[in-house]
Parts: C-alpha cells; sequence; structure tokens
C-alpha cells in the first residue's frame, strides 16, 4: 500500500466516507493521534487490531461525539462516574461502564463493558458525529511504541497500513487518557494518563484504585 494520503481538516467527509466504506483512518485528538473505524463492521475492527498490532484479548475503546450519546452504548451510570463525566468531558478522560444491551462492538461482541470517550477537539467530534456518532478507537501507534503526536509520527510507525491520515498538526494534549473503570461498586483507576489520580479522585469524591 502507498503510503497514507494526508487529508485536511476541511477533507473531514473524505475521512468519513472511508470509515463508512469500511476502512481504518488516523486521526488527531485532544490527547494523541488516533486509529478509527465502525464498532459495527468487524471487518474493519479486525484491520484495526492488525495495523496496531494489538492482542486480540485487549478491547478497543469507544469515542463518541456528545455526552447525550452515552445511553447508546453504556448503562447503569453511577452517582461517581456521572461526576467524573461531567466535569471532565468532552477530555482526556475515558471511562469504563457496563455496556448497554443494544451496543454490540464487532471487537468483542460478548463483552459486559465498554470504554468511552468524548474527546474534546472538534475536528474529531466531527469526524465521529460523521461516521454515525461513535467510533471504535486507538492510539495511532503500533502497541508497545511511543504514542504518535504529529502526522510524521504516524507515518512512520504505520502511514502504509492505512489510507488516509487527518491532518490537524501537533495534538494539543500529547499524552493519551487516564482511564477508570466506573463498571463496578467502587471505581478503579486503570491508567494515570493526562488526568491525575488526585484529581479524579477530588472528583469523584472517592478514592479511585
Amino acid at each position: 500500500m502507498p503510503l497514507a494520503a494526508r487529508l485536511s481538516l476541511d477533507q473531514i467527509d473524505q475521512a468519513v466516507a472511508l470509515l463508512r466504506s469500511g476502512e481504518v483512518i488516523a486521526f488527531p485528538t485532544d490527547t494523541v493521534y488516533g486509529l478509527g473505524a465502525l464498532p459495527g463492521n468487524a471487518a474493519a475492527v479486525r484491520r484495526l487490531f492488525k495495523v496496531k498490532r494489538r492482542p486480540a484479548e485487549k478491547a478497543i475503546p469507544i469515542l463518541i461525539a456528545e455526552i447525550d450519546d452515552l445511553p447508546k452504548v453504556a448503562a447503569n451510570v453511577s452517582p461517581a462516574a456521572r461526576r467524573l463525566i461531567e466535569r471532565h468531558w468532552p477530555g482526556p478522560l475515558t471511562v469504563v461502564f457496563r455496556r448497554a444491551p443494544s451496543f454490540r462492538e464487532a471487537a468483542d461482541p460478548d463483552t459486559t463493558t465498554v470504554a468511552v470517550r468524548v474527546p474534546a477537539l472538534e475536528a474529531a467530534r466531527a469526524l465521529i458525529r460523521g461516521a454515525g456518532g461513535a467510533l471504535a478507537v486507538t492510539s495511532a501507534n503500533v502497541s508497545g511504541k511511543p504514542a504518535a503526536t504529529t502526522v510524521d509520527d504516524v507515518l512512520l510507525q504505520i502511514g502504509r497500513s492505512i489510507p488516509a491520515i487527518v491532518d490537524g498538526g501537533d495534538t494539543p494534549g500529547g499524552v493519551e487518557s487516564s482511564i477508570v473503570d466506573c463498571s463496578r461498586d467502587r471505581p478503579r483507576l486503570l491508567r494515570e494518563g493526562a488526568l491525575s489520580r488526585a484529581v479524579l479522585e477530588r472528583t469523584a469524591l472517592q478514592r479511585v484504585f
């Protein structure tokens, strides 16, 4: 495959068309560049795992365009989770919820949980909106390698494995999102990223382990 085409931010419609045709593309978020595919397209999700070289047992997070879209993918939002998303969405926080019964992700249709985030970058949300409101998204780097914060980073690691990259310049955050599991009775910090444990605990009003 030739090197991925660079699409400008005013070519979001072309990126959306690629996603809807079952392709995997890279695009900027408020944290790092992400690799996205339609979550209900099994072939596209398999391609996403292959491009990323991601172990099959590691689920792919879902990025949604709006907080109001959360009920489409998640259920049983706890008070602690509600406080976290009201304070940090849109933003660099991924929250694990119980999966809504109506939502089926091709990556793992039998899973009972789903990791969800609303990015703060409008270009990313416009892309997600155009693709139907939700995308399966993982960081645009080979598993185990440094996260990509520029188009050149993406091109270097996976630029010949995907058809296009939406060029948004350097990502503003540069650090991956923090991940909190709120699918259980007590929140649990899975990854301390852009948001610190202390900030998350203050927001949740309880310790986050």
